[in-house]
């Protein structure tokens, strides 16, 4: 059994994708002039990428054998008696989360160099790419809250800088603007409880804040009459709120489709979007201590699970409908961290992260098919031109459903059985939203199957609609554009894009097999993931009933879970493959909800109309004042303009009238006369009146030569 972990090992793993970012950003750009071609440059983040990838893999089983690491390497900073240090804590959770950022970065490294293989500046895309995973990697390694910050904040700004990469593409580089701001909202919230953690601690250490909850516990914060381990835990989850894109601050996520393909598959597997579910995970010490954040955090999850999952319902774009699949999913694991089935969470973070990674690239291949064409209505019948992608496509969408023996059959299983064993107040109603929210799924997810791999071929009749508008001039003759023209026909991709795909399908099948009982049952987590099962009995519940992995999977196959999941698959089926017409008559009979529910529930008009409207109306009425009456009147005018005004009438009177002309000019020629005045006196004309005072020049001159002479 190893106790202790090497420091070169994890500053390895975390460091390769920085040096292979730096490397192709500072070689490859044109802010190095290109000293290194696309493929080299492409090759240094990969690299990097790998590198790390392998030191992850060695530090999860070193962690699986035992080992574990929490050491300061050096201070940064000293604030009176606290000590901000960096460091690394390196345990089961972090270890998984490394491994598990690690590979799909590195898949989507490789799946990357095919799919953008025609765009301008990729050697900036990869910087990009490896800097995200960087930041995501400080993120989970720390061993303080302020480097929990730090990665915090990066992920925000490269999930920024990658959604809006297409910088001629006005609705990517909006998208990312969104996405930024509205994590902003948010992460005030965070920054909020990580300075309460500091001011009633007085460390920002995990192990010294977990060393204080009955301090935090037994202090109520002055005017909001709430416990300060309440208050933290609120506000902390308002930052993961923002970051893991939950109701309401759910709305820049299926923006940041906008945004690459590959890009979309990393925020919304492995990065970004579980930053917030590692944290509260991370943190469960401190919210194991109040329930009313957990009873907030339940019911935000199921609110999002179920009504994400109804949007997702209605959607016509491909990559659309699963990014509102990862928010529902992300209610999924919110919803089992307030249940305190923090052990669950997590555990659908990781058979999330495959799962969805390999549906996004595989939307990826069928959008490349497609000439970027991201209509669902303008496909069908691909499974015969591209048998890769739909057996991949097919694998991501059992494991997503929750189908047996598929990854998301164990997680999600587990989730809603802890839920509906949680006492946590608003338990029953989250149980109920998840129970609905599975035949939800299995109807978003095989409407969308069924819609692109199966039903009549429909981009035959796209393409003649396409060529119509290239021949009326209506839009450009770029096919990346509108999509598919006459003698264009649907494909299957390289070999660079197949093979991540097949490499992700592994784990979307087999994971949560392998892993379900070591990681739920077998103390996995444990010192990690702290429970209190007195109080909060949902895991202890699930252990009580779990007897095997086939006994878990046989037993669910008859509850009305999967009950709920086989009729949302059936009803797609028989609404988009046996009766189509049935599916447009219900649209138009339920106009209304179909408009709500594509409309996104009208949120993103909502916050135009107020939060938008109301900052623009601020704006312009600060400008009115600051700008108009402040600035323009009161200091411009005021006192620059008044006061260069009276400043120069000063100088007039001072400088030009009184020194100028009063004593330089006209005082001279006062002097001049005066000392004229007095001079003429002594130039009489007389020849006596000169003798006279020569004589008496004369007589001083030897008065004055006499002493010198007598020596």
């Amino acid at each position: 059994m190893q106790e202790q972990l090497s420091t070169t090992l994890l500053l390895v793993a975390l460091l390769a994708p920085l040096v292979g970012a730096l490397l192709t950003g500072l070689l490859g750009t044109r802010f190095g002039h290109g000293v290194v071609g696309r493929r080299m440059s492409m090759g240094f983040a990969i690299a990097g990428l790998s590198v790390s990838f392998v030191a992850s893999l060695i530090v999860l089983f070193a962690v699986m054998d035992g080992a574990r690491y929490d050491v300061d390497l050096y201070t940064w900073m000293t604030l009176g008696k606290s000590r901000l240090g960096i460091g690394f804590l390196v345990d089961t959770l972090s270890a998984m989360m490394m491994a598990v950022v690690t590979a799909i970065s590195l898949l989507v490294h490789i799946y990357s160099v095919a799919y953008m293989a025609e765009e301008r500046d990729v050697p900036r895309f990869f910087a990009y790419l490896s800097l995200f995973t960087f930041s995501m990697l400080a993120l989970v390694m720390g061993n303080n809250v302020i480097q929990l910050f730090f990665g915090w904040e990066a992920v925000g700004v490269m999930s920024y800088l990658l959604i809006g990469f297409w910088l001629e593409k006005r609705e990517a580089t909006s998208a990312g603007l969104k996405a930024f701001l509205v994590n902003r909202i948010g992460d005030l919230g965070f920054i909020i409880g990580l300075g309460m953690i500091f001011a009633y601690t007085g460390s920002v250490h995990y192990a010294d804040i977990f060393g204080c909850r009955d301090k935090l516990l037994d202090t109520v914060v002055p005017g909001l009459g709430v416990s300060a381990v309440t208050a933290i835990c609120l506000f902390l989850f308002i930052g993961a709120i923002g970051k893991s894109a939950q109701f309401p601050l759910h709305v820049w996520l299926p923006d940041s489709m906008e945004g690459p393909t590959p890009v979309s598959a990393l925020i919304h597997a492995a990065t970004m979007v579980t930053a917030g579910i590692f944290m509260v995970s991370r943190l469960s010490p401190l919210y194991e201590c109040s329930d009313l954040a957990l009873s907030v955090i339940v019911i935000i999850g199921a609110i999002t699970a179920l009504f994400m999952g109804l949007v997702a319902m209605v959607q016509t774009d491909i990559k659309r409908v699963i990014a509102f699949s990862t928010l529902s999913q992300l209610g999924y694991m919110v919803a089992a961290l307030g249940a305190s089935a923090y052990h669950t969470g997590v555990f659908h973070l990781m058979t999330h992260a495959f799962f969805k990674a390999l549906l996004f690239l595989a939307a990826g291949s069928v959008i490349l098919a497609m000439h970027h064409d991201q209509d669902i209505r303008h496909m069908g019948a691909l499974r015969q031109q591209m048998p890769w992608t739909y057996l991949t496509m097919l694998i991501g969408s059992l494991a997503l459903v929750g189908a047996p023996f598929f990854a998301g059959f164990y997680s999600k299983e587990s989730i809603v059985g802890a839920v509906m064993a949680s006492t946590v107040p608003g338990g029953i109603f989250a149980a109920l939203a998840l129970m609905a929210c599975l035949f939800v799924t299995g109807f978003y997810t095989f409407r969308l199957f069924f819609l692109v791999f199966h039903t009549k071929t429909r981009y035959l009749r796209q393409q003649h609609i396409n060529q119509r508008l290239v021949n009326e001039g209506k839009v450009p003759e770029n096919g990346e554009e509108i999509g598919m023209l006459p003698g264009d026909k649907p494909e299957e991709q390289p070999w660079l894009i197949r093979v991540p795909l097949l490499l992700l399908a592994v784990p979307s099948v087999v994971i949560g097999f392998v892993a379900v009982e070591p990681w739920l049952f077998g103390g996995f987590f444990d010192g990690v993931l702290f429970v209190d099962s007195a109080r909060h009995p949902a895991m202890a519940t699930l252990a009580a009933h779990f007897s095997g992995v086939i006994s878990m999977t046989l037993w669910d196959m008859l509850s009305p879970s999967f009950a709920l999941v086989m009729t949302g698959i059936v009803a797609a089926w028989y609404l988009y493959q046996v009766k189509p017409v049935l599916a447009v008559r219900l649209g138009r009979k339920m106009r209304f909800l179909h408009r709500l529910l594509y409309e996104q529930y009208y949120l993103n008009q909502l916050y135009q109309k107020t939060v938008v409207a109301g900052a623009l109306g601020l704006g312009r009425c600060l400008w009115q004042f600051v700008e108009v009456k402040l600035i323009d009147r009161w200091i411009l005018e005021g006192l620059f303009v008044t006061g260069a005004k009276k400043l120069g009438s000063l100088v007039f009177k001072v400088g030009d009238a009184f020194v100028i002309d009063g004593f330089i000019v006209n005082g001279s020629a006062r002097f001049v006369a005066w000392v004229a005045s007095i001079a003429r006196h002594f130039q009489t004309g007389y020849i006596y009146h000169y003798i006279l005072v020569m004589a008496i020049g004369l007589l001083g001159l030897l008065i004055w030569m006499l002493p010198l002479a007598m020596r």
